[in-house]
Protein backbone atom coordinates (compact mmCIF):
# COMPACT_ATOMS: atom_id res chain seq x y z
CA UNK A 1 0.00 0.00 0.00
CA UNK A 2 1.42 3.28 -1.07
CA UNK A 3 2.13 5.98 1.76
CA UNK A 4 0.94 9.04 1.71
CA UNK A 5 3.19 12.14 1.65
CA UNK A 6 3.71 14.65 3.87
CA UNK A 7 2.83 17.57 1.75
CA UNK A 8 -0.41 15.51 0.39
CA UNK A 9 -1.54 15.52 4.42
CA UNK A 10 -0.44 19.06 4.95
CA UNK A 11 -2.31 20.13 1.98
CA UNK A 12 -5.37 18.24 3.05
CA UNK A 13 -5.22 19.35 6.49
CA UNK A 14 -4.72 23.34 4.64
CA UNK A 15 -7.80 22.92 2.90
CA UNK A 16 -10.67 22.64 5.90
CA UNK A 17 -8.95 25.83 7.23
CA UNK A 18 -9.32 28.06 3.76
CA UNK A 19 -12.81 26.82 3.91
CA UNK A 20 -13.37 27.96 6.79
CA UNK A 21 -11.98 31.79 6.55
CA UNK A 22 -13.49 31.98 3.17
CA UNK A 23 -16.89 31.35 4.76
CA UNK A 24 -15.84 33.67 8.05
CA UNK A 25 -14.82 36.27 5.31
CA UNK A 26 -18.60 35.80 3.69
CA UNK A 27 -19.83 36.22 6.76
CA UNK A 28 -18.41 39.35 7.70
CA UNK A 29 -19.03 40.77 4.14
CA UNK A 30 -23.00 39.56 4.37
CA UNK A 31 -23.10 41.71 7.48
CA UNK A 32 -22.38 45.05 5.91
CA UNK A 33 -22.97 44.07 2.60
CA UNK A 34 -26.56 41.98 2.80
CA UNK A 35 -26.36 41.77 -1.32
CA UNK A 36 -22.84 40.32 -1.86
CA UNK A 37 -24.57 36.81 -2.64
CA UNK A 38 -26.52 38.04 -4.92
CA UNK A 39 -24.20 40.03 -6.32
CA UNK A 40 -21.69 36.99 -6.82
CA UNK A 41 -24.15 34.87 -8.21
CA UNK A 42 -25.22 37.01 -11.12
CA UNK A 43 -21.95 37.89 -12.62
CA UNK A 44 -21.04 34.38 -12.03
CA UNK A 45 -24.30 33.54 -14.54
CA UNK A 46 -23.62 36.59 -16.44
CA UNK A 47 -20.02 35.68 -17.64
CA UNK A 48 -20.71 32.31 -18.49
CA UNK A 49 -24.15 32.77 -19.83
CA UNK A 50 -21.70 35.36 -22.55
CA UNK A 51 -19.04 32.73 -22.79
CA UNK A 52 -21.57 29.60 -23.87
CA UNK A 53 -23.71 31.82 -26.11
CA UNK A 54 -20.27 32.76 -27.81
CA UNK A 55 -19.60 29.35 -28.13
CA UNK A 56 -22.97 28.53 -29.80
CA UNK A 57 -22.45 30.82 -32.23
CA UNK A 58 -19.22 29.57 -33.47
CA UNK A 59 -20.07 26.56 -33.09
CA UNK A 60 -17.97 25.06 -29.64
CA UNK A 61 -20.17 25.34 -27.22
CA UNK A 62 -18.16 22.60 -25.10
CA UNK A 63 -14.91 24.21 -25.13
CA UNK A 64 -16.51 27.84 -24.46
CA UNK A 65 -18.58 26.37 -22.10
CA UNK A 66 -15.45 25.14 -19.50
CA UNK A 67 -13.89 28.73 -20.49
CA UNK A 68 -16.83 30.15 -19.39
CA UNK A 69 -17.21 28.39 -16.40
CA UNK A 70 -13.80 29.07 -15.42
CA UNK A 71 -13.51 32.86 -15.95
CA UNK A 72 -16.99 32.56 -14.09
CA UNK A 73 -15.54 31.31 -10.73
CA UNK A 74 -12.56 33.78 -11.51
CA UNK A 75 -15.13 37.13 -11.72
CA UNK A 76 -16.53 35.83 -8.52
CA UNK A 77 -13.79 35.46 -6.86
CA UNK A 78 -12.72 39.09 -7.81
CA UNK A 79 -15.78 40.61 -7.20
CA UNK A 80 -15.68 38.94 -3.61
CA UNK A 81 -12.41 39.85 -2.59
CA UNK A 82 -13.41 43.19 -3.76
CA UNK A 83 -16.93 43.43 -1.55
CA UNK A 84 -15.00 41.86 1.65
CA UNK A 85 -12.10 44.47 1.58
CA UNK A 86 -14.77 47.31 1.28
CA UNK A 87 -16.74 45.65 3.95
CA UNK A 88 -13.69 45.25 5.98
CA UNK A 89 -12.80 48.73 5.84
CA UNK A 90 -16.28 50.21 6.81
CA UNK A 91 -16.12 48.38 10.21
CA UNK A 92 -12.66 49.76 10.94
CA UNK A 93 -13.54 53.25 9.62
CA UNK A 94 -13.63 55.28 12.65
CA UNK A 95 -12.15 52.97 15.31
CA UNK A 96 -9.04 53.67 17.33
CA UNK A 97 -5.74 52.01 15.69
CA UNK A 98 -7.57 51.07 12.60
CA UNK A 99 -4.66 52.75 10.41
CA UNK A 100 -2.61 50.39 12.76
CA UNK A 101 -4.34 47.45 10.93
CA UNK A 102 -3.89 48.81 7.50
CA UNK A 103 -0.01 49.05 8.75
CA UNK A 104 0.49 45.68 9.19
CA UNK A 105 -0.68 44.65 5.56
CA UNK A 106 1.02 47.34 3.38
CA UNK A 107 3.20 44.74 2.18
CA UNK A 108 6.59 43.35 2.23
CA UNK A 109 9.78 45.89 2.85
CA UNK A 110 7.69 48.32 5.43
CA UNK A 111 8.37 48.11 8.71
CA UNK A 112 5.63 49.35 10.76
CA UNK A 113 5.56 50.45 14.88
CA UNK A 114 2.12 51.59 15.71
CA UNK A 115 1.61 54.42 18.03
CA UNK A 116 4.62 56.19 18.55
CA UNK A 117 2.87 59.14 19.70
CA UNK A 118 -0.26 60.17 21.53
CA UNK A 119 -1.91 62.53 23.58
CA UNK A 120 -5.00 62.17 26.09
CA UNK A 121 -7.28 63.10 23.27
CA UNK A 122 -5.76 59.29 22.07
CA UNK A 123 -5.30 60.76 19.16
CA UNK A 124 -2.49 58.67 17.59
CA UNK A 125 0.03 58.48 14.98
CA UNK A 126 1.77 55.37 13.86
CA UNK A 127 5.26 54.40 11.66
CA UNK A 128 6.16 53.06 8.79
CA UNK A 129 9.79 52.62 7.98
CA UNK A 130 10.39 51.57 4.11
CA UNK A 131 12.26 52.35 0.45
CA UNK A 132 10.15 55.66 0.58
CA UNK A 133 11.32 56.82 3.90
CA UNK A 134 9.39 57.27 6.86
CA UNK A 135 5.83 57.46 7.09
CA UNK A 136 3.71 59.13 9.77
CA UNK A 137 0.17 57.90 9.54
CA UNK A 138 -1.75 60.12 12.03
CA UNK A 139 -5.85 59.58 12.96
CA UNK A 140 -7.75 61.76 15.46
CA UNK A 141 -8.66 65.21 15.24
CA UNK A 142 -6.53 67.12 12.41
CA UNK A 143 -5.98 70.20 14.39
CA UNK A 144 -4.52 68.53 17.26
CA UNK A 145 -2.05 66.22 15.32
CA UNK A 146 -0.29 69.56 13.63
CA UNK A 147 1.29 69.98 16.42
CA UNK A 148 1.49 66.28 17.35
CA UNK A 149 3.34 65.42 13.82
CA UNK A 150 5.64 68.38 14.56
CA UNK A 151 6.77 67.17 17.60
CA UNK A 152 7.53 63.69 16.79
CA UNK A 153 9.04 64.53 13.14
CA UNK A 154 11.73 67.63 15.59
CA UNK A 155 12.49 64.11 18.02
CA UNK A 156 13.31 62.11 14.97
CA UNK A 157 15.41 64.68 13.45
CA UNK A 158 17.98 64.18 16.11
CA UNK A 159 18.52 60.45 15.37
CA UNK A 160 17.65 60.14 11.53
CA UNK A 161 19.07 62.83 9.19
CA UNK A 162 18.66 62.98 4.96
CA UNK A 163 15.91 60.72 5.32
CA UNK A 164 12.52 61.92 3.39
CA UNK A 165 9.65 62.11 5.81
CA UNK A 166 5.82 62.01 4.68
CA UNK A 167 2.99 62.43 6.88
CA UNK A 168 -0.39 61.12 6.07
CA UNK A 169 -3.88 62.19 8.13
CA UNK A 170 -6.62 59.32 7.93
CA UNK A 171 -9.97 60.74 7.22
CA UNK A 172 -12.76 62.02 4.67
CA UNK A 173 -11.73 65.93 4.69
CA UNK A 174 -9.53 67.92 2.84
CA UNK A 175 -5.85 67.16 2.70
CA UNK A 176 -6.70 63.84 4.39
CA UNK A 177 -6.35 60.10 3.20
CA UNK A 178 -9.53 57.56 3.35
CA UNK A 179 -8.36 54.39 5.28
CA UNK A 180 -8.95 52.58 2.43
CA UNK A 181 -6.47 54.76 0.44
CA UNK A 182 -3.69 54.38 3.12
CA UNK A 183 -2.13 51.38 1.65
CA UNK A 184 -1.98 52.72 -1.86
CA UNK A 185 -0.98 56.08 -1.03
CA UNK A 186 2.30 54.72 0.69
CA UNK A 187 3.41 52.52 -2.42
CA UNK A 188 2.66 55.30 -5.06
CA UNK A 189 5.76 57.35 -3.04
CA UNK A 190 8.74 57.35 -4.66
CA UNK A 191 11.41 54.76 -3.67
CA UNK A 192 14.65 56.92 -2.95
CA UNK A 193 16.44 54.56 -0.16
CA UNK A 194 18.65 51.70 -0.76
CA UNK A 195 18.18 48.49 1.63
CA UNK A 196 20.83 49.29 3.80
CA UNK A 197 19.71 53.00 4.21
CA UNK A 198 16.56 51.53 5.40
CA UNK A 199 17.73 49.00 7.53
CA UNK A 200 20.26 51.96 9.36
CA UNK A 201 17.05 54.26 10.03
CA UNK A 202 15.37 51.87 11.51
CA UNK A 203 18.17 50.46 14.14
CA UNK A 204 18.56 54.15 14.73
CA UNK A 205 14.42 55.00 15.51
CA UNK A 206 14.66 51.04 16.91
CA UNK A 207 16.88 52.73 19.80
CA UNK A 208 15.27 55.91 19.94
CA UNK A 209 12.28 54.03 21.14
CA UNK A 210 8.13 54.69 21.08
CA UNK A 211 5.79 55.48 22.91
CA UNK A 212 4.89 52.06 24.41
CA UNK A 213 8.81 51.00 24.97
CA UNK A 214 9.52 54.72 27.01
CA UNK A 215 6.32 54.94 29.12
CA UNK A 216 7.62 54.41 32.61
CA UNK A 217 5.62 51.45 34.30
CA UNK A 218 6.34 50.31 37.83
CA UNK A 219 6.99 47.02 38.10
CA UNK A 220 4.00 44.54 39.17
CA UNK A 221 0.41 44.55 38.43
CA UNK A 222 -0.44 47.51 36.46
CA UNK A 223 -2.38 49.91 38.84
CA UNK A 224 -5.53 50.84 38.49
CA UNK A 225 -6.82 54.57 36.79
CA UNK A 226 -3.67 54.74 35.50
CA UNK A 227 -3.48 57.45 32.58
CA UNK A 228 -1.31 58.00 29.03
CA UNK A 229 1.40 61.02 29.88
CA UNK A 230 -0.11 64.38 29.03
CA UNK A 231 2.20 65.26 25.81
CA UNK A 232 2.34 63.75 22.73
CA UNK A 233 6.12 63.17 23.65
CA UNK A 234 7.45 59.73 24.62
CA UNK A 235 10.26 61.00 26.11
Amino acid sequence: MARKSHSDSSDAAANPGRLKQIALTYKMTRRSDPKVGLVIAAVGIVVFGILLAIGFLIGHPVYLGILGFLLAFLAMAIVFGRRAEQAAFGQMEGQPGAAAAVLQNVGRGWTTTPAVAMNRSQDVIHRAVGRAGIVLVAEGNPNRLKSLLAAEKKRMARIVVDVPVHDILVGDGEGQVPLKKVRTTMLKLPRVLTAAQVTVANDRLRAMGDLMSNMPLPKGPMPKGMRMPRGGKSR
